[in-house]
């Protein structure tokens, strides 16, 4: 699974074999007072991942973690992991300098592959910015770049879809580590996904990282992978359903799909409260989702959004009316984590 030490230009090649399956999101833990990071709870953390039948992980980096601390967060998770998990190194640092440190330290740890994402001060207006900025880091890592077209990054004051056909074909012939692209122009309506699968399927991995439409998608395209976004507090069923869906039991999968729509929902009136305009995703939800699926949970350092008691309480009955796991420990237990240092 892990990239050796390839040129830029074998990326494609080593996406179309490795990346299938599906990816989680690793938050990581810190100690109580917040002031390093805990190294029981990460290794959980991976430890689970691996269990639940999840092929890759997103390192997430946007939860106040230096780059020095990602890459530790990195090696902790390579070693843990071994060769059973791949590693999204989560490009979400302040500029373009700081995201090219991290990346170059975070290759050193172990990282697979990169989830290319922009910061909330880079302000294009042009495509030209765009993509001068997309270019620079990608020449920066010889690792595989996947490209992240979704309105979090405001592009659509330079074009509508965010990222346009034409602008994402000049990057792939010119950044020869673009292995993949999460297609997610115009969420949360499917148009980006079915444009880029339309358009680019044959020269990069096309990725849907929405659960809730992947699976009945699989039923008109071929799909290998799907990531990075929040479904490990589902448990071990996306993985399922999606090895399902891959090979042709579509049907299965669906059955699945469906036995999990209660938690679907409750996941989808949770999100609203943060992702109806705000571009930010609330980090500490989804570790509190995870930790309900035998995550280690624990405290994030500020600025970190809370989780509503409301949602904490549909959250969890909507596992329960799906017949997936959930913790049967209080929520009060969350803050402090199953492994707390």
């Amino acid at each position: 699974m892990t990239l050796p030490r390839l040129p830029r230009s074998a990326a494609r090649d080593w996406a179309r074999e490795h990346l299938t399956g599906c990816s989680a999101v690793t938050i990581p833990s810190y100690s109580a007072d917040l002031t390093r990071l805990n190294e029981r709870g990460i290794r959980h953390d991976i430890e689970h991942t691996i269990a639940l039948g999840y092929s890759y992980t997103l390192l997430c980096s946007e939860v106040a973690i230096t780059p020095e601390e990602n890459a530790q967060f990195t090696a902790w998770a390579r070693d843990t992991a071994g060769r059973r998990l791949g590693l999204f190194f989560h490009a979400a640092f302040g500029t373009l300098a700081e995201n090219i440190r991290a990346v170059q330290l975070a290759e050193q740890a172990g990282a697979d592959v990169v989830l290319l994402s922009y910061p909330p001060q880079f302000w294009p207006t042009t495509e030209q910015e765009i993509y001068d900025y997309t270019r620079a880091f990608c020449e920066a890592t010889r690792l595989p770049v996947m490209l992240f077209p979704i309105p979090l990054w405001g592009f659509e004051r330079v074009h509508p879809a965010g990222m346009s056909v034409a602008l994402v074909r000049r990057l792939l012939q010119d950044c020869p580590n673009i292995a993949a692209i999460k297609s997610e122009q115009g969420f949360p309506l499917p148009a980006g996904l079915c444009e880029m699968y339309h358009h680019f399927r044959h020269d990069v991995v096309i990725s849907c990282p929405i659960e809730g439409d992947a699976i009945p998608l699989m039923s008109l395209m071929d799909l290998p992978f799907s990531g990075t976004s929040n479904t490990a507090w589902m448990s071990d069923y996306y993985p399922r359903a999606f090895a399902l869906a891959r090979a042709g039991r579509w049907e299965e999968a669906m059955a699945l799909y469906w036995q999990v729509n209660p938690a679907r929902n409750a996941n989808g009136a949770a999100a609203q409260s943060y992702a109806g305009g705000t571009g930010v995703l609330n980090r500490s939800m989804w570790k509190y989702q995870d930790w309900l699926a035998g995550f280690n949970g624990g405290p994030l350092r500020a600025p970190a959004m809370r989780v509503p008691d409301r949602f904490m309480k549909s959250l969890r009955q909507g596992l329960v009316a799906s017949g997936l796991p959930v913790t049967a420990d209080p929520d009060s237990a969350f803050m402090t984590g199953r492994h707390p240092c």
